[in-house]
């Protein structure tokens, strides 16, 4: 009991290493777009379900998702990726935004940003559509400014760093997003990234990177060993096939069946017969054109067309004993120091260069559940390594992080107090009080920079607090992991809004705002500007309400100066405290004893029904 506390504490501690460091992503970033709907009968036209939607959630995929689940486990994450000028990339961009993701993605008009849409009845998907086409190429233009983005980002990251040399991530999902230039960009420039991972539907397609890990799935590390060849030797056992479509799917691993081999072996041949010295030795051997890989042998050979393992010891294959028996041959076909095998439901095969293999495992689940978790897996592996972590190490963690995120529907996303919970870690808290003075601050903002986290600011009156100001405080603190409210003065409120406000005195306000669970820290300034607060705290992101650009927010010059974001939310409609007091006031003023009796003013029917 205690040395698996002491393991859980180890694991944790490589976790709190990881904070704030800088990883650049790279590759196809898409949109997953989920629609909850309800069912409850079939149409007239045809055999199909008639659908209610009820819900629609868009979330970051692909390399999108890998740098959000960075930033989420407490890394720096930077997006370098192609993003359609369209109605999808502006939802992205929203997701990156709020996961804190430095986004660095390059605008391509005419190209569409890809999109997969599930549709879901009682969490069962029904169908999916996908949008953007891998033959969208880049046009001249657009790879230039993806290679300018690229080296201007990792510069970016390495000064933010203070000179470290940042870790690279490259998702290439066969979208489009990395063509022939761009990787051959990124294999002449390693030597600027510390660390290197790659997640790659086609790994030969990245020869001479030199990568520190590589995370094939099964399909994907089949694929390579079958493509790479090599020499067969007769074997005595049961052959077996895997059918492999034509055609892989650009967005995951290609489907496998395992059957028996053609002509390969019958029910009732004998172990006189399999063991013959004439039989020939892959009997299953697909011809050229069959699109088959072809398992047979002792797990040991591979051949031009297929990759061999021995199933005499059961039915089926087990993908776990094959991947083992081939890290060694991955790890050379790849370059790369360290191959993770990934088998989805069933856990990982993770080698390393002192030939030992790990086999980490994972608990079965609806396949709603785990989309994206493999993203998650790529990031914690990722910043494990790039910490300096033993593999054995990496490699739980990794598949930890994986594991928790798939409780629900949904793209997964693993954060990192989820991951130091999952290991019966405390979580971070602070002992600071919520209300605090302006010298209070400064220390605080100061220990969590010391932490690497990343520190949201707004400042507002905030006289009647109202659902519009909830859902901006809540969208202000998804941008970063500390959200300050600085609240102005009574003397301040009057000088701002007239004589006869606030309504309510700083103390009241104050104390419901500390009262939000996504509210931090409140601290109250006395000036018409919080500018002098702005300086001491230097905000990742300065966040104002309104449905205008950053650019007229008044204090954007002075956060940009220090380092910051602007962002700006629109507010609830017909939402806000000014409409509250006209409308209390309005009441107040009827003369009728007896409004139950009198028919209401429609105009202000209308404005409470609104609000």
């Amino acid at each position: 009991m205690a040395g698996a506390a002491a393991e859980q504490r180890r694991f944790a501690t490589v976790v709190e290493s990881w904070l704030g460091r800088p990883v650049l992503i790279v590759g196809d970033a898409m949109l997953d777009e989920w629609r909850f709907a309800d069912s409850d009968r079939l149409c007239r036209e045809a055999p199909a379900p008639v659908l209610t939607l009820r819900r629609r959630i868009s979330a970051a995929g692909g390399a999108a998702n890998t740098a959000v689940n960075v930033a989420a486990l407490g890394g720096r994450a930077v997006l370098v990726a192609p993003v359609g000028a369209d109605v999808a990339g502006d939802e992205l961009h929203d997701c990156l935004d709020r996961a804190s993701v430095w986004d660095r993605t390059v605008n391509q008009p005419g190209r569409p940003t890809p999109v997969k849409r599930r549709m879901l009845a009682g969490n069962q998907i029904l169908l999916r559509e996908d949008s953007g086409d891998p033959e969208d190429a880049l046009d001249h233009d657009g790879v230039s400014r993806l290679l300018t983005a690229l080296s201007c980002a990792t510069e970016e990251l390495r000064a933010a760093a203070g000179g470290e040399a940042p870790t690279l991530v490259v998702c290439d999902y066969g979208l489009g997003a990395l063509p022939a230039p761009v990787r051959a960009w990124l294999v002449e420039n390693r030597q600027r990234y510390a660390t290197v991972a790659l997640d790659a539907h086609d790994l030969a397609d990245w020869r001479g990177l030199a990568p520190t890990v590589v995370t094939p799935s099964f399909a994907e590390a089949t694929r390579l060993l079958a493509r790479a060849g090599g020499t067969t030797r007769p074997t005595g056992g049961t052959e077996l096939h895997l059918e492999h479509p034509d055609g892989d799917p650009v967005d995951g691993p290609s489907e496998m069946t395992v059957g028996a081999a053609p002509g390969a072996v019958r029910a009732d041949d004998t172990v006189a017969e399999l063991t013959r010295a004439d039989r020939p030795g892959p009997v299953g051997e697909p011809t050229p054109g069959e699109g088959r890989v072809a398992l047979t042998g002792d797990g040991l050979s591979v051949t031009g067309t297929g990759v061999t393992v021995n199933t005499r010891a059961g039915e089926g294959v087990d993908r776990a004993v094959l991947a083992r028996s081939r890290l060694a041959e991955l790890r050379a076909h790849t370059g790369a120091d360290v191959v993770a095998v990934t088998l989805d439901t069933e856990g990982a095969v993770v080698g390393g260069a002192d030939g030992e293999p790990r086999r980490s495992h994972s608990t079965p689940v609806p396949a709603s559940h785990a989309v994206g978790a493999g993203d998650a897996y790529l990031a914690a592996m990722t910043l494990a390594l790039a910490a300096d972590a033993p593999l054995p190490t990496a490699a739980q963690l990794a598949q930890l992080a994986a594991t928790i995120t798939v409780s629900d529907t949904g793209t997964c996303v693993c954060r990192r107090d989820d991951l130091l919970a999952a290991l019966d870690q405390p979580t971070e808290t602070t002992s600071h009080p919520a209300l605090v003075s302006g010298d209070e601050l400064d220390a605080i903002v100061a220990e969590y920079r010391e932490a690497g986290r990343s520190v949201v600011f707004t400042n507002g009156c905030f006289d009647v607090l109202h659902r519009g100001h909830v859902r901006y405080l809540e969208q202000a603190r998804a941008l970063g992991d500390l959200l300050i409210v600085a609240v102005n003065s009574d003397g301040s409120v009057r000088r701002l809004k007239g004589p006869d406000r606030p309504v309510n005195p700083v103390e009241d306000r104050g104390a419901l705002l500390a009262a939000l669970a996504c509210v931090d820290h409140v601290v109250v300034f006395e000036e018409d500007s919080p500018a002098a607060l702005i300086e001491a705290v230097r905000p990742d992101v300065y966040v104002k309400g309104g449905d205008y650009p950053p650019e007229l927010v008044p204090e954007a010059p002075l956060v940009r100066r220090l380092g910051g974001q602007v962002r700006t939310l629109g507010y609830v409609p017909d939402r806000s405290t000014s409409a509250i007091i006209e409308r209390i006031r309005s009441h107040s003023q009827d003369p009728s004893p007896h409004t139950n009796d009198r028919e209401p003013d429609p105009s202000l029917r209308t404005r409470t029904q609104a609000s």
